[in-house]
């Protein structure tokens, strides 16, 4: 690995642990930023979905990694994430706290595909899942970390208190970018423009694949995040101690996911690696319905659940950044939109399929939930079939 690019990834991986902390967070904090700003559930569930609603326009701005270079696409995004935790700084109200919310989402839109070109481009693609699943780890240090960091905090000095901290952070990778990267030209000398980014990957059909892929696997992990509390509250009686046992259980598997694909997604093959992932989900989630006869069956089936799926989507990363070299900025922020928009399409779906008539007595079955979760994976898997690499030259392997 070339000297700069190993000054490179630890900036992505804090830039990237930044970023999500703030993504992150919100949802175990939702209350104590809705009494802060004096609004009920209901507002702030409207300020989530404006939030998610968000990123099906992602990709018009994530582009820029193809149309301006991706020093200026990753610069972008982490301004937007700073500006983001800035404007509750100085302007702390229900609208602004909405405006913020975008503004990190569209960050992290903008910064994670041109910062995946920007790898895809330098690394050869034979070695590019193991830096890729590396930087990765700053999504679950963020759950580990960051989160914990960002509730001392609010119990210390209010819940305004991790604003100022994501500000300074932003401003920190900001500065570390600048040094580091190298000012690198636009794919293309043409400067072309967004539309015609999105027109190309649209019309291609690997990418259309890839996308679909995108939207069946985040479709069935959303029907499990949104049900996994309740099931188990309802099933086991228990709350705060399950649920936070159940949140570190989520992290640990991610973590585990993203070091276990750091070593082994390069030597199995990408393709082979998203495939064995989707079987790993598929056989997690037939066996949570027998595992949660106990509490702790429970816990395990679901750090298989979140373990598997984790291997399953950092693999497909670097997968994904080879499909159309050309655009590869373009393709990654349509492929993280489609993860975003599979996540509201799981949201969607899963509130007729997870039906608990406790109050007749009847415990809850997550059975529904899991099958669905296994025909999703075989959706997934046979878009996966139609997904193939750039078969001519590999990265272009630029300096720096």
């Amino acid at each position: 690995m070339k000297r700069s690019l190993k000054l490179q990834i630890p900036a992505f991986i804090a830039a990237r642990a930044a970023i999500s902390t703030s993504l992150r967070m919100v949802y175990p904090f939702l209350p104590v930023f809705g009494r802060g700003l004096g609004v009920d559930l209901q507002l702030l569930s409207l300020a989530i979905t404006i939030r998610s609603t968000s990123g099906i326009f992602g990709p018009f701005l994530a582009s820029v990694g193809d149309s301006r270079g991706r020093k200026f696409g990753m610069l972008l995004g982490v301004l937007l994430f700073t500006l983001s935790a800035l404007l509750m700084v100085f302007w702390p109200s229900y609208w602004v706290f909405v405006l913020s919310l975008v503004l990190g989402y569209m960050g992290n839109f903008v910064f994670m595909p041109s910062m995946q070109a920007f790898v895809g481009d330098r690394v050869p693609y034979e070695q590019r899942g193991r830096v890729l699943g590396l930087i990765e780890v700053g999504w679950s240090l963020a759950f580990i970390i960051g989160v914990p960091v960002m509730g001392f905090l609010i119990g210390r000095s209010g819940w305004l208190a991790p604003f100022p901290w994501l500000v300074g952070m932003g401003a920190a990778a900001i500065l570390a970018l600048m040094i580091l990267l190298p000012n690198d030209p636009p794919v293309s000398a043409e400067r072309p423009g967004v539309l015609k980014n999105l027109g190309a990957v649209a019309r291609y059909g690997p990418a259309q694949a890839g996308i679909l892929m995108a939207l069946a696997m985040s479709s069935s992990n959303e029907m499990i995040n949104l049900t996994f509390g309740t099931w188990l509250e309802q099933s086991f009686q228990v709350k705060i101690a399950a649920l936070a046992a159940a949140s570190f259980i989520i992290g640990a598997s991610e973590l585990s996911g993203e070091v276990l694909v750091t070593g082994v997604v390069d030597r199995l093959g990408k393709r082979r690696a998203v495939l064995m992932g989707l079987v790993g989900n598929m056989l997690a989630a037939l066996a949570l319905p027998l595992l949660g006869r106990s509490l702790t069956g429970a816990l395990v089936g679901l750090f298989f659940i979140y373990f598997t799926f984790e291997f399953m989507i950092v693999s497909s990363i670097p997968l994904m950044t080879e499909v159309i070299p050309r655009y590869r900025a373009t393709l990654m922020s349509i492929f993280i939109a489609g993860l975003s928009i599979g996540r509201a399409l799981g949201a969607l779906i899963v509130p007729f399929l997870y039906r608990s008539d406790t109050a007749l007595g009847a415990p809850p079955s997550i059975l529904p939930v899991m099958l669905s979760v296994v025909f999703l994976n075989l959706l997934a898997a046979a878009a996966l079939r139609h997904v193939r690499v750039a078969s001519s030259a590999g990265p272009e392997l630029l300096p720096g």
